[in-house]
């Protein structure tokens, strides 16, 4: 269990898979954000800003890399690590030079992915 509450913000376009993340990361007592638009992360402000990003590679009308290379840019949101996930294993290398700090190919495994979410929220 996280030492202090650690929020996590996941940004996928599907519903079923942002409520079963919510559902498993708040059982692992993380404080969970879920939002199926892209455009949310253009508005992340310090006050809010979350110790982790969950985000789909693949969103309606954005691509994730995208959002990744923006939020690395911004002097607000650059040190928040970004994991990032695909239906497409063959995104992974795409997805690094984008700036992601990891990459889980869907489906996965529950475990590997909380010891990912564990591992980087570490040292948030």
């Amino acid at each position: 269990m996280p030492h202090t509450t650690q929020r996590i913000l996941i940004v996928d376009d599907d519903p079923d898979i942002l409520e079963f993340l919510h559902i498993i990361l708040e059982d692992e007592g993380y404080e969970v954000v879920t939002s199926d638009k892209g455009d949310f992360l253009m508005q992340l402000h310090n006050g809010e800003l979350p110790h982790l990003i969950v985000l789909d590679v693949l969103l309606s009308g954005k691509d994730g890399r995208d959002i990744v290379r923006w939020l690395k840019s911004q002097q607000e949101t650059r040190k928040i690590p970004v994991l990032m996930f695909s239906a497409h294993p063959s995104a992974e290398q795409t997805v690094r030079q984008a700036g992601a700090d990891d990459f889980l190919a869907k489906p996965f495994n529950i475990e590997a992915f909380l010891a990912k979410v564990a591992r980087l929220t570490c040292c948030a």
